[in-house]
């Protein structure tokens, strides 16, 4: 099967043959990281744009490192470097970036379906990087391949997302490429944080850590964000903490093979402690390298370049 896709915007149009594709070119590529020359020539006289218009420093470095990897030249814009502090459009930015001959565009922007925008508008691929509360699909991505490196198929594997899964794209990403993979997904949180309504997306809500975490093979945690606590969506960071920070005690309630996750960045002691943080449980560091390896994956095939033979998964 070949690779069609000129645009990665969302996980929820992927097919499970799409996700497996993906995968297992990461998966090619993560060898050439630890190689001592950990390049190749596949994006050679491209010249990708990484436009940043929000906060980031994970995502941004993986993008520019995954380009440097396949040898595009990348140029890296900011909302203090670029025109949109003069007022500019994001439509006219994205236009500018167009005629002066960039092969790629890789966008990060508060308002939902910015990314789906421009790709209506340009010529040249379009990566989504994260738009507002909406999502963020190489994250969900990097943490469903990390996933499988340590699990194995994730065909019927118990998932926890756990934090603040109302204002999350991470979550709705992961959530997307999950239910895809046939996993079975928690969201547990605060009420307010994980309301009920969020079972429409076929998984299901807990407000009880406890049997929520019972014998999961996975747990991530999600920032809890100050602003929510000003926004009244719970009393205090304390209390957060004292009712669903991670810590070795629950630690002992999920599956003893359990892996635990973090897309970063961390608020230690807040929502997990630092020796869960950097226990042998802890694949965040996992999550970080392969982040590199994905984005070299999607950069690659939204290209024009074809995937790696993979067998379907059962």
């Amino acid at each position: 099967m070949s690779w069609n896709r000129r645009h990665l915007l969302t996980l929820e149009e992927l097919s499970l043959a799409e996700l497996d594709q993906i995968h297992a070119t990461a998966a090619s590529f993560k060898k050439i990281l630890t190689r001592s020359v950990k390049k190749v020539p596949a994006l050679r006289g491209k010249t990708i744009v990484n436009l940043f218009l929000e906060p980031s420093t994970r995502t941004r470095m993986a993008f520019d490192m995954a380009a440097k990897r396949l040898s595009a030249d990348t140029i890296s814009l900011d909302a203090k470097s670029s025109s949109t502090t003069k007022g500019e459009s994001l439509r006219d930015t994205a236009q500018n970036i167009e005629a002066l001959q960039a092969d790629m565009i890789v966008v990060r922007h508060s308002a939902p379906g910015s990314p789906l925008y421009l790709s209506k508008i340009l010529g040249i691929p379009v990566i989504n990087a994260g738009d507002g509360a909406h999502e963020h699909p190489t994250q969900g991505l990097l943490d469903t391949f990390t996933m499988r490196e340590r699990l194995g198929s994730l065909k019927g594997r118990r998932v926890v997302i756990l934090g603040d899964i109302l204002y999350s794209r991470v979550a709705r990403s992961n959530i997307q490429a999950l239910k895809t993979f046939g996993a079975d997904v928690t969201l547990v949180g605060p009420s307010t944080l994980v309301p009920k309504h969020l079972e429409a997306l076929g998984v299901t809500v807990s407000h009880d850590l406890r049997s929520a975490l019972a014998d999961a093979e996975v747990v991530m945690l999600l920032r809890i964000q100050h602003e929510r606590q000003n926004a009244g969506m719970f009393p205090s960071i304390g209390e957060y903490t004292s009712m669903f920070g991670l810590n070795q005690q629950r630690a002992a309630w999920l599956h003893p093979n359990a892996i635990i996750m973090h897309p970063g960045p961390i608020n230690r002691g807040v929502e997990i402690d630092s020796e869960l943080a950097d226990g042998p449980r802890s694949v965040i560091l996992d999550q970080v390298t392969n982040g590199i390896a994905v984005r070299m994956a999607v950069l690659y095939l939204c290209a024009g370049g074809q995937p790696e033979y993979v067998t379907p998964t059962g």
